[in-house]
């Protein structure tokens, strides 16, 4: 094509269509470019491809030479037989015969071209192959026709036992991993790697065995990685070759070998078939619009995808038929189809906007539900992990958990897999014990996972959630940093932002002494704090730290969940805050204390919180001072302080009668 594109330009056009160029070199007269191929297209692992893409940024029309009109695929009988041991390993194999040519030095065009690919010219014979390996994308392989042993070349797994020499000197063992092609007595190829020495073109070479082929792309990166051997070809052949460039990049090879050694083409065989390729998607530009937010014409769109090389015909309305050539098998949904015409059309002319927000969303399936707890917990600042279900049964014993009998594995694999767990707080002291020892000062850990019990039924399984805390974390106040030690405190402020999060209003917690805590939803438990207690941390190898844990059945969470969202407006009057400070019981619990302020206090209340608590010289001991902050507001009117105070007032009486409390 007749490119008059400034190369930084070019360069900056082919990078925002997603063919990353990391430079440009000028090199006599010429320039460089050396791009970054993503794995998903093969296509431009070629020039040919790279030309497309050209084409298409630039609206150049791309000239290809397709006629060739001094060879035909087949002319006479070939000696040579040609068996492929199985069509998987190789779909489509190709061979050419020429005969009388001369090996020599490659004219100047050929190795300036080469070199500037960064590929070493060696002869006229390898240097053509090379050549269209980069013009196409599709790899040859020449070999020398006195070295072959007997007229017949196979393609198959290399045997065990056997071994090659590859042409960079190396002897490599094969086995039936390894796809090989063999003449009649041993293996003279790596199939789609490299050539072996002992069949290689060299100056006394009069005649060649021209081979294109389609090889397994597996068989090649398992080959290749099993011989540590890394090629042009074997880059090409892992990531998939177009089955309809072959035969014309091989006799392309051949006429261009007739032109510079001289010599002639004397018999071709091939066997396989070229994979039809003809992959037909239908797309409709009203999804280019939905997807991309801007209306782009109907006649833009086939001008975008005709340029790329795809056949598209029109179907009315707005509605395109499009054929995936072979060289473009990334291709396969409409959606790969509104990627390429944004591609081309430019990303940066996608106009800026701010997305919709739809209210009323509710999470129906537990797969969701489970996503959201998810997103939850990591926005409270914990970690989420991944245990195994099998444990050992001393783990089991050795975290005093309460839970009900394990489930014993008939032929456990090891010790540390001999029961299914029905507990996940002895597989999260295991991780947090792991931490604490690699020099974290503070761990935050949660994982939803499956537990395994007995019922009458029989085993049962249930979902749950596991939260285990330990250490400290540093606060940085206005009073300077703070050390924030976990404590039961911390899983009792997660447990109530979950809960409100997912809607459910109907939520207590229970205190069972010191190292227990049960937590209740509509009157149903489902599940418990724990203190883990100093015996059980030392079984853990955790070392002065102290740990705190939490499990909940998330069926239980999940029938209390109501995820439907209602929207307010924003006070019109402002509010009236009034602080309590009081001593009470050491036993006397914060929902108690809550419950009656929102009695008393009625409709006016807005919010009611506990916001400080105090043990010290000046509370008597067996009590503790609490400081509750209420918040006044009317949604009618400001509320005056003739209204608020006989109101706070009897807040504080019910308070002293019903929980003998004393104000400080």
């Amino acid at each position: 094509m007749d490119i008059r594109v400034d190369p930084g330009d070019l360069a900056e056009k082919l990078t925002m269509v997603g063919l990353e160029v990391k430079s440009v070199q000028p090199r006599e007269g010429d320039f460089i470019f050396e791009a970054e191929v993503t794995p998903n297209r093969p296509d431009w692992l070629s020039i040919l491809g790279i030309a497309r893409e050209v084409a298409a940024v630039t609206g150049l029309r791309l000239k290809v030479k397709t006629d060739r009109p001094g060879l035909r695929p087949g002319l006479k009988r070939c000696d040579f037989s040609l068996s492929v041991e199985n069509s998987k390993d190789c779909p489509l194999y190709s061979l050419k015969i020429i005969r009388g040519l001369k090996v020599a030095s490659s004219p100047l065009w050929l190795r300036r071209r080469l070199e500037g690919l960064g590929c070493r010219s060696v002869n006229n014979i390898v240097d053509l192959t090379n050549y269209i390996l980069f013009k196409y994308g599709q790899p040859l392989h020449a070999f020398d026709l006195d070295k072959l042993q007997g007229e017949a070349i196979a393609v198959r797994r290399g045997r065990q036992g056997e071994s090659i020499i590859t042409i960079d000197g190396e002897t490599k063992e094969l086995t039936p991993e390894i796809l090989v092609i063999a003449d009649a007595k041993r293996p003279v190829a790596v199939a789609g790697v490299m050539g072996g020495k002992d069949t290689e073109v060299s100056d006394r070479t009069s005649g060649v065995l021209l081979e294109a082929a389609v090889f397994n792309p597996v068989l090649v990166r398992r080959g290749k990685r099993a011989l540590g051997i890394t090629s042009e070809s074997a880059y090409r052949f892992e990531r998939g070759v177009d089955h309809g460039n072959l035969e014309k990049a091989s006799l392309e090879a051949a006429e261009l070998m007739l032109k510079l050694a001289g010599g002639n083409y004397r018999a071709a065989r091939a066997l396989g078939a070229r994979k039809r390729f003809d992959r037909k998607i239908s797309l409709d530009s009203s999804r280019v619009a939905r997807t991309l937010g801007v209306k782009i014409p109907d006649a833009k769109i086939k001008k975008i995808l005709s340029g790329l090389g795809l056949k598209v015909n029109p179907g009315g309305k707005g509605r395109f038929t499009v054929k995936a050539p072979s060289f473009r098998v990334d291709l396969a949904s409409e959606i790969d189809l509104v990627e390429e015409v944004v591609r081309i059309f430019g990303y940066d002319r996608i106009p800026s906007s701010i997305p919709s927000i739809f209210g009323n969303v509710t999470r129906g399936n537990a797969m969701d539900l489970v996503a959201f707890i998810k997103s939850i917990l990591v926005g409270l600042g914990l970690n989420e992990v991944f245990t195994y279900s099998l444990i050992d049964k001393k783990s089991l014993q050795d975290s005093r958990v309460e839970a009900p009998a394990a489930i014993g594995i008939c032929n456990p694999l090891s010790r540390e897999q001999e029961v299914l767990r029905p507990s996940l707080v002895p597989s999260l002291l295991k991780c947090v014990s792991y931490n604490l020892n690699q020099k974290q000062a503070s761990v935050g850990i949660f994982e939803i996972a499956r537990v395994f019990s007995l019922g009458g039924g029989g085993p049962r399984e249930d979902l749950t959630l596991g939260i285990a805390l330990s250490g400290e974390r540093a606060e940085f106040l206005e009073q300077g940093q703070v050390k924030d030690r976990f404590g039961m405190l911390h899983l009792k402020g997660a447990a109530e932002v979950l809960f409100q999060r997912l809607g459910i209003k109907d939520f207590q917690f229970s205190a069972r002494g010191k190292y227990a805590a049960d937590i209740f939803c509509g009157g149903e438990k489902i599940g418990v704090f724990l203190n883990i207690k100093r015996s059980a941390l030392d079984s853990f190898d955790i070392k002065n730290k102290q740990v705190v844990a939490a499990e909940l059945s998330l069926g239980g969470v999940f029938k209390q969940a109501g995820l439907e969202k209602r929207i307010i407006p924003l006070p019109l009057y402002p509010g009236i805050s009034r602080d309590i400070s009081l001593i009470l019981k050491e036993d006397t619990q914060a929902a108690d204390i809550l419950a009656v302020v929102r009695e008393e206090a009625g409709s006016l209340l807005e919010e009611v919180r506990i916001t400080d608590y105090y043990y010290g010289q000046q509370i008597p001991a067996g009590y503790k001072g609490i400081t509750v902050s209420c918040f006044y507001r009317s949604g009618e009117r400001t509320l005056t302080e003739d209204e608020i105070s006989p109101l706070h007032q009897r807040v504080c009486r019910a308070l002293e009668a019903k929980l003998s409390a004393r104000f400080r």
